[in-house]
């Protein structure tokens, strides 16, 4: 029996892919041990058991980038987890770990190490964290969702994505989920959304500009989120839900998507080869633009600066492009060709190749 220890978590981007993999290797082998490293404080402390597996827990020591009070405990900190990880992998008989970044992993790369256990590395974002940066140098493989990510000895393997969209059949779909958010299946649909908060740059945005749209003879589903005070008109046509627990049925009847460009959000948009303008969250170091470049440089998306989002730039500038078929064609050839539906796969065969070497 071979026993899994996959580390990650804190944000929805480590512990989504981890738990793709996660559902593989069960799936594939249902004798096999698949446990989960995370920390109590992370989003992983509730789905992971969620999802029917147990978490082992890590203390989170961040790595210190300022002199202060954690930067001067950090020297004590970080050694006892990596002992706590040495501790999970002895006692439990661990075959093979496998990283996704956050907090749980760096403790859990150098134990792996320290334990004679191969270890591979995922990297969700196209500017890595710093757990993933070094556990790169040593690891027995490391893929990345993004061409174009400085991670050492990297290949790009893409992203392990949620079961329903990996075997979505949009075209089959369509007619459901039409009536499921009450639209005309017939009628093209353009579909914006930010997260499960939402965006609060894309709703003001829209919420100026949505007539457009519609008088150009689209239908706009505005996935707003759960904090969003945008009122709803309730104008035929245009249709506002604060969330959307089925968002394939959502992505099933887009035939042109506004988002943000979190990791997972492009890579299933890319999957889906659906054209997207991707509108950058500003805030932290500029990884979103990051990761939608690869499909911006393929035709299959455009890139609209946050700042720049406004009603009259989905005037100027979306609702035209809705309007050009041809360029809008064009896009949708591109998009088939940026992105895969099989990183699950592709990194339970790193982890395969790391079990065998």
């Amino acid at each position: 029996m071979t026993t899994y220890l996959l580390a990650g978590g804190g944000t929805a981007g480590h512990v989504n892919p981890l738990l793709a993999v996660a559902d593989a290797l069960r799936a594939r082998d249902p004798e096999a041990e698949v446990l989960v490293l995370g920390t109590r404080e992370g989003l992983e402390a509730r789905l992971v058991p969620e999802r029917g597996y147990e978490l082992l827990f890590v203390d989170k020591v961040p790595f210190p980038r300022r002199p202060n009070r954690a930067a001067a405990a950090f020297p004590a900190r970080f050694p006892r987890a990596i002992s706590q990880v040495r501790g999970h992998i002895a006692q439990r008989g661990v075959d093979v770990l496998v990283g996704f970044g956050g907090y749980a992993s760096a403790p859990a790369y150098i134990a792996a190490r320290r334990e004679n256990v191969p270890f591979v590395v995922h990297e969700a974002n196209a500017r890595p964290g710093l757990a993933n940066v070094l556990g790169a140098r040593r690891a027995a493989g490391v893929g990345v969702a993004f061409a174009g990510t400085p991670l050492k000895r990297s290949k790009v393997v893409g992203m392990p994505l949620r079961r329903e969209i990996v075997s979505l059949d949009r075209d089959a779909l369509r007619e459901e989920a039409a009536a499921y958010f009450g639209l005309d299946p017939a009628r093209p649909v353009l579909l914006v959304f930010g997260g499960s908060l939402g965006a609060q740059r894309l709703n003001a945005a829209f919420g100026e500009g949505w007539r457009a749209v519609v008088d150009a003879g689209w239908q706009l589903l505005h996935v707003t989120g759960e904090r969003s005070e945008l009122v709803d008109p309730g104008v035929a046509g245009y249709v506002v839900r604060r969330y959307v627990d089925r968002m394939d049925l959502a992505f099933s009847l887009a035939d042109f998507i506004v988002s943000r460009a979190g990791s997972a959000t492009v890579s299933e948009i890319s999957a889906l080869g659906i054209p997207t303008a991707y509108v950058p969250y500003a805030v932290g170091n500029g990884e979103q633009a990051l990761n939608a470049s690869s499909a911006v440089r393929a035709g299959a998306a455009i890139l609209i600066p946050d700042a720049e989002f406004t009603g009259d730039r989905v005037r100027s500038e979306i609702v035209p492009l809705l309007a050009d078929e041809a360029r809008r064609a064009a896009m949708t050839a591109a998009a088939a060709s940026v992105g895969t539906r099989t990183g699950t796969q592709n990194v339970v065969a790193m982890i395969d190749d790391a079990l065998r070497a």
